[in-house]
């Protein structure tokens, strides 16, 4: 069933059809079949229960599109997100694939004006995602009216669980209409979402959205902007069976990278929003059929598409937000099999990285890119496997008497040479690659940890710095001025590392304290 016939199937207008189409949706997710349907034909609370990146969003957007009234004199929706973050990312999310149809959708949050939200409310918003403070403080003012609306839905319920939340969305929920539907989605489903569900959803549908479990690396490479090309073909180069999605930001970013790697020799190809459909769907076709082993690709130009057997999903640029990469990451490690997800990160960016990690809860390590030595012995080791495989037939003779006669008065190892000169000459060039200079930290800034291990515990020096090592994949040389004492010890990390190694850490222990932590200032 292609893309125009399962959503219609779903009962989808023409117009969001439309839109799917021109965004080049492919396939729905199992929450956008589960969810769409039942919103559109039941009346139902729903409680859904579906990790981030999964596509939840579109499932609630989508049908809400099709259910609202144009030119409405009043909120329609209140969507509350836990994060400003997510409020921006859900509210032009659903703007995006809104179509024709005649509504308006704004984000609602705390850190942006407070007169430019009054100004748009007074103006008339259908959907409202907001942030539950600068939600509660609207209504306060009077500012916005929620006593006809017609769904309440909250988004990553679990995680304004987490954030504590939880009663300021049960006040809000008093200044809502009776007759309103209710929507929960949440990752998770601790019982005090539960509780809430039966308590405010009388008639409530619960759902749960299975996924299979990914094995997926994470791991991220340090790397300048400059030097972000020649380090994808590094890796590249050391993977015989490299089968990836390579995300950049932008369309023009996705069509330089891919006409360098096709330049290059690579098979190689971009998807991005100026490319016509049938141009998108070839270059797809290629890519499942193999026929292309790199594509590069925005995330818009990539929502939808749905390809089996991915080894590898590379961040290119660092994504927008979590969710997003989330989404990206979950394209590979998927049917049992093993993936690798790799993330660029340059020195500017490693806030943004500890940010990633703390809100998707991912334990990313670092490793030290290929050097060019080992490219050229892989590529090396896979065109010997290549040439020993093949086998001569008996209608092949030919091939052998023209060996005999090349090496009859010369030296055959020397023939073999030339020959790998002649064929391999360019892929096997040291000169093809450029050195990857070292990033550079800002060596003044250190931050002093705590580690909760000691002599006692059988730790030295140099058994201290593999630990730490070993765990979070850092240069050894970046931990200094370590101190050994009986029961716990210090050490020194760049301040760009030192967010890495204490989510890390942190993340291991499952709820007790960790073992590494920031050391308390020196008194005195």
């Amino acid at each position: 069933m292609n893309t125009v016939e399962q959503f219609k199937h779903m009962g989808l207008s023409e117009n969001l059809v439309e839109t799917l189409e021109k965004k080049g949706f492919e396939e729905a997710t199992p929450i956008q079949k589960e969810i769409i349907p039942l919103i559109l034909n039941e009346k139902n609370g729903i409680t859904a229960q579906a990790p981030t990146g999964t596509g939840k969003t579109l499932a609630f957007g989508l049908p809400l599109i099709d259910l609202l009234e144009e030119k409405a004199d009043h909120v329609q929706v209140l969507l509350l997100t836990p994060t400003r973050e997510l409020s921006i990312q859900v509210s032009g999310e659903i703007n995006a694939f809104k179509g024709k149809k005649n509504i308006t959708v704004s984000p609602i949050y705390g850190g942006q004006s407070i007169e430019l939200q009054k100004r748009r409310l007074r103006a008339g918003i259908d959907i409202v995602v907001g942030t539950p403070g600068r939600i509660i403080d609207h209504i306060k003012r009077k500012t916005l009216k929620l006593d006809k609306i017609s769904y309440f839905i909250l988004d990553e319920a679990d995680e304004m669980l987490n954030m504590g939340f939880i009663d300021d969305v049960e006040e809000i929920l008093k200044s809502t209409n009776d007759d309103k539907r209710i929507m929960l989605f949440s990752a998770t489903i601790p019982q005090e979402i539960r509780a809430m569900a039966k308590k405010y959803i009388p008639d409530c549908k619960f759902i749960s959205i299975k996924t299979e479990e990914a094995l997926t690396s994470e791991i991220y490479f340090e790397v300048a902007e400059s030097d972000k090309f020649e380090a994808l073909c590094r890796i590249r180069d050391v993977v015989l069976d490299f089968y990836g999605l390579i995300f950049c930001k932008t369309k023009v970013a996705v069509q330089e990278v891919a006409d360098k790697l096709i330049e290059r020799g690579y098979y190689a190809d971009a998807i991005h929003g100026d490319l016509s459909q049938d141009k998108r769907e070839r270059i797809l076709l290629r890519f499942r059929k193999k026929q292309l082993n790199m594509l590069i690709a925005t995330d818009v130009a990539a929502r939808g598409i749905n390809i089996e057997g991915l080894t590898h999903v590379i961040n290119y640029a660092l994504p927008q937000d979590p969710n997003s990469y989330i989404h990206r990451i979950g394209r590979t490690g998927r049917a049992k099999r093993e993936g690798i997800a790799i993330t660029f990160v340059t020195p500017s960016e490693y806030r943004k990285l500890s940010f990633m990690q703390r809100m998707t809860k991912a334990n990313i390590k670092k490793e030290m890119l290929p050097t060019i030595e080992q490219a050229i012995a892989i590529k090396k080791s896979q065109i010997k496997d290549n040439l020993l495989s093949i086998e001569l037939a008996e209608k092949d003779t030919g091939y052998t008497q023209f060996a005999e006669e090349i090496t009859t008065n010369n030296d055959p190892l020397e023939i073999i040479a030339k020959l790998l000169k002649l064929k391999f000459k360019n892929e096997l060039d040291e000169e093809n690659y450029r050195e990857i200079k070292e990033t550079k930290k800002d060596r003044n800034k250190k931050v002093r940890l705590f580690v909760a291990l000691g002599r006692k515990d059988g730790y030295t020096i140099r058994k201290l710095v593999e630990f730490i090592h070993k765990k979070v994949g850092m240069d050894s040389r970046d931990i200094q001025e370590v101190k050994i004492l009986d029961k716990f010890s210090f050490i020194t990390v760049p301040f760009d590392e030192s967010a890495n190694i204490l989510h890390i850490f942190k993340k291991d222990r499952n709820g007790q304290r960790s073992i590494v932590t920031k050391a308390k200032e020196r008194k005195g």
